[in-house]
């Protein structure tokens, strides 16, 4: 629906003139508007990003920022190819599976600037150019991955996935770590000496030897970057077979 409340044919934002109707020069650009609704998600969350917060935040007043952003999906789509441009994008170094890692880390890196990217993440917001230059780019990188086109589009997809859901689990527990009335230290000492007289008790055999032999102390968390790049490398080797 538009802002009158009349029916509209579906339209991509990118297909959009930058500013609908006829008269002066814009006043705004597509990227003061998106950089503003960023600056709002980055700092009080996406329910705080509206058309209104959006307009007074740039100096346009509401209904004239339609004239800019149809819906405010069209603006979700402006936020994520605008963070999307965040990537620094290298040739490719030719080890496929050493390049989609890099990527995936840069893609954490992203989200964990901006805690609300994962829950914009779709098929919908995804095919804006610097999306578009994303995804070129990772498809160029997987140019020695013997697979057909299809599969390797998967495997961006599964990758993004996976940065996807390890960012929401490390905002979640960063969440929580604000809200405890103690420290992350205190509490993980707890959950440690518990954790540690379970085990003790000989019921759990096979978890007490799988912590006996890890490094550290029982309870204690591995370092999130180490596991997050266990955890991408063991997605990349599920193709491993099929690349150089």
């Amino acid at each position: 629906m538009t802002p009158s409340g009349r029916s509209a044919e579906p339209e991509v934002i990118w297909a959009r003139p930058p500013r609908a109707g006829r008269g002066p020069r814009p006043a705004h650009s597509r990227d003061s508007i998106a950089a503003e609704a960023v600056r709002i998600a980055d700092e009080e969350g996406i329910d705080a990003v509206s058309m209104r917060r959006v307009a007074a935040g740039i100096g346009a007043g509401t209904m004239s920022l339609y004239n800019y952003v149809p819906r405010k999906e069209d603006l979700y789509e402006l936020m994520v190819d605008a963070v999307s441009g965040e990537y620094a994008l290298a040739p490719p170094a030719g080890d496929w599976r050493a390049d989609q890692l890099a990527l995936a880390r840069q893609t954490r890196a992203i989200m964990h600037r901006h805690p609300w990217l994962p829950r914009l993440l779709s098929p919908v917001h995804g095919f804006g150019p610097n999306a578009l230059r994303y995804l070129e780019h990772s498809l160029a990188c997987l140019a020695p991955l013997d697979a057909p086109g299809g599969e390797k589009l998967e495997l961006i997809a599964a990758v993004n996935g996976t940065v996807a859901a390890f960012v929401a689990g490390e905002l979640a527990l960063a969440e929580r770590a604000r809200q405890l009335p103690w420290s992350e230290a205190e509490e993980q000492a707890v959950r440690a000496a518990w954790l540690g007289s379970r085990l003790a008790t000989g019921e759990y055999p096979l978890l007490a030897g799988m912590l006996a032999a890890a490094p550290g102390v029982p309870g204690e968390l591995a370092d999130p970057a180490e596991v997050f790049d266990r955890s991408v490398s063991r997605l990349l080797g599920a193709w491993a077979p099929r690349g150089a």
